[in-house]
C-alpha cells in the first residue's frame, strides 16, 4: 500500500467516524429531550394530575367522560347520569400515567399507524384509543393515543406452564398530534376502556342481621315468610300451616339477602320499569334487629344479571331502656355507648338512602337462591310405614309324636 492509498483509507475512517458519533448524538439527544426519549416520563417531569378534573376516553364511536365535579371531592360517570365513579380507581390510574416513563421510541410514518394501531377513528380495530386529560375549564392538558400491546414472549418454561401464548407487558402511544414518533411504554392499561361499568363506584348497600324476610311473587301461593326470635335461634314461618314446618338446611340460603350484593351496573334513569321487569317485580322485604326495614324490588333476569331497585326505612327507638337492676353509676356509661350506637344507625341510614330512587343491575348469584318458591323451603315428611304390611304368623306349630310304635 502506497503513501497516497493510506491517506485516502485514513480519510474514509474518519469521515464514517464522524458519521457514527453523529448518529450516536443524535440518538443521546432524543434520551434526553423530555417525553419523547426513553428512560423520561411520558407526560413530562412534573405532570400536574391533581388538575386533571376530566378524564375521556374515546374508542371508534363509543365515549366516556369521567368527571370531577366542582361542589364535591367525587368522581362521576357521566354516561351513566353522573353516577359516583371509583375514586381511588381513577386516583391510581392519574398517578400510574404521571410516572409512567418511555422505554422505546420508534420512528413511524403514516403508512405505519395502522400497523401499531394508531390509526385515526374509523379504522377497525386498527384504531386508536384516544385519552384526553382536560382541566376545570375544559382545556386539554394532555391527549394521549393508545395503539397495539406490545407482547412479550413466554420462555420455553412460562409456555409449558401457562401455554404457548404470549403476554402483554406495554403498548404503543404517540403524544397528541405528534405522529413522527410510537413511544413503548412498560404498561399495557389494559382496563382503559369507554366502559362505564367498568368505572363505577362497586360500592352497595347492605343488609345486615335480618329478623324477618318475606318473599312476595305474582302468585300467592308460591310467596313466603320466615322469622326468628334472636340471631342464634332458628328460622321458622311465620305463617306456617297446618302439618307445615320449615327446612332450615334449605332455609340456609335465602337467610342472608343482600348480605354482600355485587353491583354489575346502573340502569339509566330514562329507562321504563317494564324494559327490566320492574312493572310487576318480585317483591323481597326485610326487617332487621336494628330496626331497619329494607324492600327491594327485583325485575327480570337479564343474562347473568337481575334489575332490582331499593328502599329502606327505619323504626330506631327515642329513648333507651334500661338494663333491670342497673345501678345509678353505669347508667352514663350505658347511655354514652346507647348514643353512640345510634349514631352508627343513623349514619349507616343516610348511606343506605343514598341508594335510593335509582335501578342497578346486580350479580344473578345474589338473587337466584332467595327467589326460592314456599314448597321448596318446607321440610318433606318422612314416608310412614305402610299401616297394611303383612304381619308374621304366631299361631305355634303341632308337636310332631316322637313315641315309637308297639
Amino acid at each position: 500500500m502506497n503513501r497516497k492509498q493510506l491517506i485516502i483509507l485514513l480519510l474514509l475512517f474518519i469521515a464514517v467516524g464522524g458519521v457514527l458519533w453523529r448518529v450516536q448524538s443524535r440518538r443521546d439527544q432524543e434520551a434526553s429531550s423530555g417525553a419523547a426519549g426513553t428512560g423520561k416520563k411520558l407526560l413530562g417531569e412534573s405532570f400536574p394530575y391533581n388538575d386533571v378534573r376530566q378524564i375521556t376516553i374515546r374508542q371508534e364511536t363509543n365515549q366516556l367522560n369521567l368527571v370531577k365535579k366542582d361542589d364535591a371531592d367525587v368522581w362521576r360517570v357521566r354516561e351513566r347520569d353522573d353516577y359516583p365513579a371509583n375514586f381511588s380507581e381513577i386516583t391510581g390510574f392519574l398517578i400510574k400515567v404521571g410516572e409512567l416513563k418511555v422505554i422505546q421510541v420508534e420512528d413511524i410514518g403514516a403508512s405505519q399507524l395502522a400497523r401499531l394501531q394508531l390509526a385515526e377513528a374509523g379504522q377497525g380495530t386498527n384504531s386508536a384509543t384516544v385519552l384526553e386529560l382536560k382541566d376545570k375549564s375544559g382545556k386539554t392538558m394532555k391527549t394521549l393515543l393508545l395503539g397495539k400491546k406490545h407482547i412479550r414472549q413466554p420462555t420455553p418454561q412460562q409456555a409449558a406452564q401457562f401455554g404457548g401464548e404470549g403476554f402483554p407487558d406495554g403498548r404503543y402511544v404517540m403524544l397528541g398530534n405528534e405522529g413522527k414518533q410510537a413511544l413503548l411504554i412498560g404498561d399495557a392499561l389494559g382496563n382503559l376502556e369507554p366502559k362505564p361499568e367498568l368505572w363505577l363506584n362497586k360500592d352497595f348497600f347492605k343488609v345486615e342481621r335480618p329478623k324477618t324476610i318475606a318473599v312476595t311473587f305474582s302468585e300467592p301461593t308460591n310467596s313466603w315468610k320466615i322469622t326468628r326470635e334472636n340471631e342464634a335461634g332458628d328460622w321458622k314461618f311465620a305463617d306456617a300451616k297446618s302439618g307445615e314446618t320449615l327446612d332450615n338446611i334449605k332455609a340456609g340460603g335465602v337467610s342472608r339477602p343482600f348480605e354482600s350484593v355485587t353491583l354489575e351496573d346502573v340502569v339509566s334513569k330514562n329507562a321504563k320499569p317494564e324494559d327490566n321487569g320492574l312493572d310487576k317485580p318480585t317483591l323481597v322485604t326485610v326487617e332487621t334487629f336494628d330496626d331497619f326495614v329494607c324492600t327491594i324490588k327485583v325485575g327480570k333476569k337479564n343474562g347473568e344479571n337481575y334489575a332490582v331497585t331499593m328502599s329502606v326505612m327505619a323504626n330506631f327507638p327515642k329513648e333507651r331502656i334500661p338494663a333491670k337492676d342497673e345501678k345509678p353509676e353505669d347508667k352514663d356509661k350505658a347511655d354514652k355507648a346507647w348514643k353512640d350506637r345510634q349514631k352508627q344507625l343513623d349514619d349507616k341510614l343516610t348511606q343506605a338512602k343514598a341508594f335510593e330512587g335509582r335501578t342497578y343491575l346486580v350479580a344473578a348469584w345474589n338473587v337466584d337462591q332467595l327467589l326460592k318458591e314456599r314448597k321448596d323451603l318446607v321440610a318433606v315428611k318422612k314416608e310412614e310405614e305402610k299401616k297394611d304390611a303383612p304381619k308374621a304368623d304366631d299361631t305355634p306349630l303341632p308337636v310332631p309324636d316322637l313315641t315309637p310304635p308297639k
